[in-house]
This record gives structure tokens, C-alpha cells and sequence, in this order.
């Protein structure tokens, strides 16, 4: 399996990975494109009572019709929960590997919905495994295990859950546990933005920077926070468990009042091309409102193209 996947990474060098996983994506989803949606107010609180009929769609401008519609809280079959976690057991991450194994594990421990858990941990090398709640013993010992050593290939690791997640149906969490950043990739950051904007997969960030150096901690810290919020979801720093524990409490919520929107764009060319969307609460009343979520995806290419 390693070797494998190190193939893969291998082969994005000559950009063969990044239209791969992009390929991929898209054809869980030739017809349907889905936005997985929060809502907040002016406080940051959280609107979980929200229909379909609240919301408006346009993508490049365009009105949509929103075909499909689901509440984050909701008990359905329909949409299965996912769940991720990128974890960095690099040399860098020495003095902060307690805290990270700590709030991995902590996490685990507040999402038992999960229909499955993939681990992704990685330094010199990206290693994978799935599991499902019943083997959720051995996911933490392997957390636990783990020690820090080798260099830091956390955009490669990026890349090879992206193309996992892209064969699951259903709401996809990630969780990233790392200081930022990556000294081994074959991939470069552009690359692993390009995938993360191609996925539907809801990204997460917890940043361990209190001790890297002072020269590297603005742009690492930049770079989670754009992996994040290219997905609408959120980065996190903390510095002791108490900043962990408040970072999940967010995280939770976002995941429990997350809609999931779904429809048939108008626009029926297969080009590959970027399309924008931007998705509006219009009930009226309500205002100062921030809506959470992916600003757009790439059209479906065509077969031979």
C-alpha cells in the first residue's frame, strides 16, 4: 500500500496526480454538486433552523435550482459521516507531539457517528489506514505509537486522503494535526490548493506553532488557514489542551449545524474550467449573516478530453 501510494506522489511531480484526484472527484458527482454550508451571526452563533427555501444559489452569477437539502443534526442514511485526520509525526513536530496525540485523541472520542475514520500519518513517508468505530482501539494506539522523526511531507499527505475521500459518498470531515510545514512534498503547495478546491471535503486545522521558529511561523500559519477556509471550515492554534478542548467545541458545532446542499448546474459544458459559487440566506430578517463553505468547484471533463 505505501509503495503504491508513494507511486502516486511520485507521478504528481510530472503532474499526473493532481488531474487524477481531480478526475476522480468529479465523477462521484458527474451531475450533482454538493456545498456543505454553515451560518452564523454577527455573535459567530450558529442558525440551525434553517430550510431549503432559505437559501439561494448562483453559481457565476447564475441562479440554481437546489435540488437536494440536509441538516447536519439530522439522523440519515443518506449522508454517512466521514471522518479524517492528518497527522504529523515529523522530527519538527518533537516538542509538540503529547499535545497533538492528546487532541487527536480527544477528537475521536467526540464524533461516534462516524461511519469510518481514516488515518493519514506522515513525515518522510504517508502512511493510510481506515477504520471503522469498532476498530477504533488500534487507530488510537497507532496515534500513540507513532514517534517523531524525518522530514515532513504534509502536502503529499494532503493529497493521497483527497484521493481516498473521493470515492466516499456522503459528508467528509478532515482534520489536519501538523506545524505547517513541509520539507519533503513532491507536490507543491499550489498543487495540494488546486486539490482541496476540487474536493467536497470539509477541512479542518489544528496548528501546532509555539515552537517553530519565528522565521517560518507567519507563512506556515498562512497556509493552514488558506487549506482551511478554501473549504469552509477553520484553523485552530492552540498552545495548551484548554485551547484544544474550545477549538472541538467549534469544530463540533460546525460539523452538528452543517447543511448540505445539492443541485444540477445549468451549465453543461465539460471543460474543467473553475466555476464560482455563492450561496445566500434570503429569509428575510435575518442579516450580518456569514455563510461558511466552498467558493466554487471545477466542471466535470470530458470523457477523452
Amino acid at each position: 500500500m505505501m509503495r503504491m501510494r508513494r507511486a502516486l506522489m511520485t507521478a504528481a511531480v510530472l503532474g499526473g496526480l493532481v488531474p487524477s484526484v481531480i478526475d476522480a472527484q468529479f465523477r462521484s458527482r458527474i451531475d450533482l454538486v454538493t456545498m456543505g454550508v454553515t451560518v452564523t451571526d454577527r455573535r459567530g452563533n450558529f442558525l440551525s433552523d434553517l430550510t431549503r427555501d432559505d437559501f439561494e444559489i448562483r453559481e457565476d452569477g447564475k441562479p440554481q435550482t437546489l435540488t437536494s437539502f440536509a441538516r447536519g443534526d439530522s439522523e440519515t442514511e443518506e449522508l454517512p459521516l466521514h471522518l479524517g485526520l492528518l497527522f504529523d509525526t515529523s522530527g519538527s513536530m518533537g516538542e509538540d507531539i503529547k499535545l497533538a496525540r492528546s487532541a487527536a485523541v480527544k477528537f475521536l472520542n467526540t464524533l461516534s457517528d462516524a461511519v469510518d475514520m481514516t488515518l493519514v500519518d506522515f513525515d518522510t513517508e504517508v502512511r493510510v489506514a481506515r477504520y471503522d468505530q469498532a476498530n477504533f482501539p488500534r487507530m488510537v494506539e497507532r496515534i500513540r505509537n507513532r514517534k517523531p522523526d524525518g522530514w515532513t511531507a504534509l502536502y503529499d499527505a494532503l493529497g493521497v486522503y483527497l484521493d481516498g475521500a473521493a470515492e466516499a459518498d456522503g459528508r467528509k470531515i478532515l482534520v489536519l494535526y501538523t506545524d505547517g510545514g513541509d520539507t519533503r512534498s513532491t507536490i507543491t503547495f499550489s498543487d495540494a490548493m488546486t486539490l482541496v478546491r476540487a474536493s467536497d471535503v470539509t477541512i479542518h486545522a489544528v496548528g501546532f506553532l509555539e515552537n517553530q521558529p519565528s522565521s517560518v511561523r507567519i507563512g506556515q500559519r498562512m497556509r493552514l488557514m488558506d487549506i482551511a477556509e478554501a473549504t469552509g471550515g477553520q484553523a485552530f492554534f492552540p498552545t495548551a489542551m484548554k485551547d484544544v478542548e474550545a477549538a472541538y467545541e467549534k469544530i463540533v458545532a460546525q460539523i452538528r449545524n452543517q447543511y448540505t446542499l445539492g443541485y444540477v448546474s445549468t451549465n453543461t459544458a465539460q471543460d474543467g474550467s473553475w466555476r464560482r459559487v455563492e450561496i445566500r440566506v434570503k429569509r428575510p430578517g435575518l442579516r450580518d449573516l456569514r455563510v461558511h463553505t466552498r467558493k466554487g468547484y471545477f466542471a466535470l471533463y470530458k470523457e477523452g478530453r
